[in-house]
């Protein structure tokens, strides 16, 4: 790349970003530049608080300003349902959209032995004290429907079958409005064995 040094490296930070590749980058950069300064800044001081201020709740694993979260901390919300997820993004998703009143632990991944990710970078030893407690009646699967989320959720309902929780799985299938001509066969498989009596 040519031109200036620092307009190069802001391009290069914003690659870091999930789907931003060089092009987007580079008209981010420029859009803030050109015609947002005080959005750019305003980014840049909300990016440093977050990042000094925000861990991780010490009950779920999820992001939070606080030691235990709102929902951790919500004593009205039923601990005997605890909801298995592989990011804090799935906890906002499910807050939004469902109607699920339990608590939640949060992997921060999936199992992938090539990456080196096995059960303690996951903190399932931190899951099996939780079920320990006896506080747990009910684990709701609801890893993402590839091929290391169904090997992680594999590996949790064995957990809890060891102890005699039940293990229940969300249901994958078919979307509202969708038309069977365009839904792949993983999705129909999904929905075909997922089926339920009306």
């Amino acid at each position: 790349m040519s031109g200036s040094i620092l307009i190069n490296r802001l391009i290069e930070s914003l690659r870091c970003l999930p789907g931003v590749g060089p092009k987007s980058a580079q008209r981010m950069a420029y859009h803030l530049l050109e015609h947002n300064r005080n959005g750019a800044s305003q980014l840049a001081a909300d990016l440093l608080e977050a990042i000094e201020k925000i861990g991780h709740c010490q009950s779920c694993r999820t992001l939070s300003e606080l030691e235990k979260c709102e929902i951790c901390a919500n004593l009205r919300r039923d601990h005997s349902m605890l909801c298995i997820v592989e990011s804090p993004a799935d906890v906002q998703v499910i807050e939004q959209i469902a109607d699920y009143r339990g608590m939640y632990f949060v992997l921060m991944g999936h199992l992938s032995p090539l990456d080196g990710i096995g059960p303690m970078e996951l903190g399932l030893d931190v899951l099996a004290k939780r079920l320990d407690s006896g506080e747990v009646k009910e684990l709701i699967l609801a890893t993402n429907p590839t091929v290391e989320g169904e090997a992680t959720a594999h590996y949790i309902a064995e957990m809890a079958a060891n102890r005699k929780i039940k293990a229940t799985r969300i249901a994958h299938g078919v979307p509202i409005g969708g038309e069977l001509e365009y839904v792949n066969s993983t999705t129909l498989s999904h929905a075909f064995n997922g089926r339920v009596e009306i």
